[in-house]
């Protein structure tokens, strides 16, 4: 197994307890970074949220707390707490927080 800076391996975790909200910010955190993906935990404040971007790859948003506004390609979805929505890889989007709220995200590079 490899050593990490930070060690989430083998540990019963709530990912939503490994971030906390902070004012007016985006506050994330990496438990993994691999050449086939990554999982990163956010939290946005309301009205906080991640301007219009693509990714080379498809990612998967989990909504921990909270609820998010996410657009993509045009299209808005509101996604409540336990539900996911797929972004495809090249296809713009936008992340905003309706509600403090609390996401994992994982993005797959392979």
């Amino acid at each position: 197994m490899k050593e990490k800076k930070q060690n989430f391996y083998a540990k019963v975790l709530k990912p939503e307890d490994l971030v906390e909200y902070q004012d007016g910010a985006v506050v994330s955190r990496m438990l993994i970074y691999e050449k086939a993906g990554t999982i990163s935990v956010f939290a946005f404040t309301a009205g906080q949220g991640l301007s219009e971007h693509t990714a080379p790859y498809d990612s998967i948003v989990l909504i921990l707390e909270g609820d998010a506004s996410i657009t993509i390609g045009g299209t808005e979805h509101h996604v409540n707490p336990r539900e996911i929505i797929i972004l495809p890889a090249q296809i713009p989007h936008i992340i905003n927080a309706i509600s403090n709220c609390k996401m994992m995200l994982t993005l797959i590079h392979e």
